[in-house]
């Protein structure tokens, strides 16, 4: 199998997504069932940690050990991308020592270079600009509660960060439309995105962002790395609150999703969160089942 990266979520096709969804499905099956699943036995996983993540960690380390794996963390303390030494030496060093890395940092162009020089596949488990597999897990647990997301509406209100650049290259590739509402100097930027104009929608006011909308979700509005904005965010993003008028904007059996850490009474309101249509405890939980089925896929390909 030849090498394949996961960097941002355009790496894959519209079919391999549906086998990636498929197999997801499989191994939490066999998760609650509490069948091995064990095909990456005396395999290993590197993952370095310029951002701290509780879920991306627990998901990750969890996942590989499940999968019959094991596990190496590095953090800033253990490993500085491009500071100790060149970003392309220490993909040349560490990509010949383990068979897998995940690495969530800052810009974009850190793990692109890493990749660029690494033997094996890597992953982004975040960066400034994509969280594909957040967006990866979210599409999946739409699924699992509302079937396929071709020609559904997903309703994005808040930052125009790195889960909405995400959100928008999954919708012009799997086929569905996102509604975007940021505040002003908050936009999406299409050039990060990437995409074209007709898999979204731009509204100024987030209630008709939501108005027939299948799935509202959103994110913090201050982002780790933009810690010095908080204040200035707090004012900006006041009216981009998810409430509950919005959800009844929404269609009747519209799905909340928040990606988590929520901040309730910011961007979300206590009600939606933990009410009927959150979806959030479902969507965290995917991140397990769907990263290892994209580690599988990426070391192993499709079963013969």
């Amino acid at each position: 199998m030849s090498l394949k990266h996961y960097l941002q979520f355009t790496d894959l096709t519209a079919a391999e997504y549906a086998y990636l969804f498929e197999r997801a499905a499989l191994i939490k099956k066999k998760f609650k069932a509490y069948e091995k699943h064990q095909p990456l036995v005396d395999r290993t996983l590197a993952m370095i940690f310029e951002k701290a993540s509780t879920r991306t960690r627990v998901s990750f380390e969890a996942g590989m050990y499940q999968l019959g794996g094991s596990v190496v963390h590095l953090t800033t303390g253990d490993s500085q991308l491009g500071r100790a030494e060149p970003i392309e030496d220490s993909a040349r060093v560490i990509s010949r020592m383990v068979d897998l890395v995940m690495i969530r940092t800052y810009e974009q162009t850190k793990i692109e270079r890493f990749a660029e020089y690494s033997r094996v596949p890597v992953i982004n488990g975040l960066t400034n600009e994509y969280h594909p597999c957040q967006i990866l897990a979210d599409i999946f647990t739409f699924i699992e509660h509302r079937g396929s997301i071709k020609g559904k509406t997903v309703a994005w209100v808040g930052d125009g960060n790195n889960m909405a650049n995400t959100w928008l290259q999954a919708a012009e590739l799997l086929g569905f439309t996102v509604h975007v509402s940021t505040p002003g100097g908050y936009e999406v930027n299409q050039a990060v995105a990437g995409v074209q104009s007709d898999c979204y929608k731009v509204f100024q006011d987030p209630m008709q962002a939501c108005t027939g909308a299948d799935l509202v979700t959103t994110d913090v509005w201050t982002s780790m790395g933009y810690e010095a904005e908080n204040e200035a965010r707090k004012k900006a993003f006041a009216d981009w609150c998810v409430d509950a008028d919005m959800m009844r904007a929404a269609k009747s059996d519209a799905l909340f999703m928040h990606c988590l850490p929520a901040h309730r009474g910011e961007e979300v309101e206590a009600e939606v969160i933990d009410g009927p249509q959150s979806v959030v405890w479902d969507e965290a939980e995917n991140r397990l089942h769907v990263q290892k089925a994209l580690m599988e896929y990426l070391l192993l390909g499709t079963p013969q």
